[in-house]
């Protein structure tokens, strides 16, 4: 149980409902900043403004995925006011408060280090990408057959990346029925691709590779689909791009190329809210159970 916790819950998608629908059940104390226009009402949560809000009293703060913008906006769509976190909030909290987000940025993890104030990043734990990595294929799978005029079985697809996400979304299109090359950089990713028989490549090669690519799907942060990369695909290849924002796609180009290429972080939120809230909600009341009790102990 979460008794004697106060929990601030700001912003986020319907994910953040499966969230507050399970702490509350464990009995934490919620204030719920950006849910104005939220019709759902929760026992134990009361709906507050970022300024009615008493910090000093807050254990823990807990954002969306995405955590905040450069500026320190939080998304909010249950609510038309724009909510920002600020180092100044966070220095109203107790000195035990944690900050968990999905993910980081500059911004957000300045604050907590300038405030001094632990950011507990739930997308950096294997269980959460992996149990989230099913969610995102399915949405993956989704866009793959709606932006196509041809099946998923026997199309050539390239995935780039064998981390926790391109692993589960090489392992489906090639239960599909797929012709899967994978591309990684690590000697034990192209032995691990090897073993799940697929097709390996360095991504050094990456050229070489997507000469007759039908879908070309990339988990990699960074830039790694460039317009040189673009400018040998064939026009009718689609590519979704599933690393965070910015991506790893050259999309100017890859409209200027007329290639249709999508940016599509958050699937989970967008195909599977309810499960992927659950997801969420599941790891974040384990790590405050184990906060709480070592702060007890």
């Amino acid at each position: 149980m979460l008794t004697g916790l106060h929990l601030a819950v700001i912003g986020g998608d319907a994910r953040q409902l499966e969230i507050i629908r399970r702490l509350t059940e464990l009995d934490a104390k919620l204030s719920l900043i950006g849910f104005e226009q939220l019709d759902h009402a929760f026992t134990g949560a009361v709906k507050e403004k970022m300024d009615e809000v008493d910090f000093s009293n807050i254990d823990a703060i807990i954002l969306p995925v995405a955590g905040t913008s450069l500026d320190g906006q939080v998304d909010t769509i249950f609510s038309n006011e724009k909510v920002y976190l600020s180092k100044e909030i966070l220095l109203e909290t107790p000195a035990h408060c944690t900050v968990y987000s999905g993910i980081t940025n500059s911004y957000l993890s300045g604050i907590t280090k300038k405030a001094d104030r632990r950011l507990v990043q739930l997308f950096q734990r294997d269980d959460v990408a992996i149990y989230n990595s099913i969610p995102t294929v399915e949405g993956t799978i989704m866009m793959a057959i709606q932006h196509t005029d041809f099946t998923i079985h026997g199309s050539n697809v390239l995935v780039l990346g064998l981390g926790r996400v391109g692993m589960t979304v090489a392992r489906t299109f090639d239960a599909l029925g797929a012709h899967v090359k994978v591309g990684a950089r690590k000697t034990e990713h192209i032995a691990r691709i090897t073993e799940m028989s697929l097709t390996p490549f360095h991504l050094k090669n990456l050229e070489e590779h997507v000469k007759d690519v039908d879908i070309c799907i990339n988990t990699i942060p960074h830039m790694i689909v460039t317009a040189s990369v673009i400018s040998k695909m064939p026009s009718h290849t689609l590519v979704i791009d599933l690393a965070s924002k910015p991506g790893g796609t050259d999309f100017r180009y890859a409209e200027k190329r007329g290639i249709k290429a999508l940016l599509a972080p958050s699937l989970p939120g967008i195909v599977a809210p309810r499960t992927a809230g659950q997801i969420l909600a599941n790891v974040l009341s384990r790590v405050l159970k184990e906060d709480l009790q070592s702060r007890k102990g």
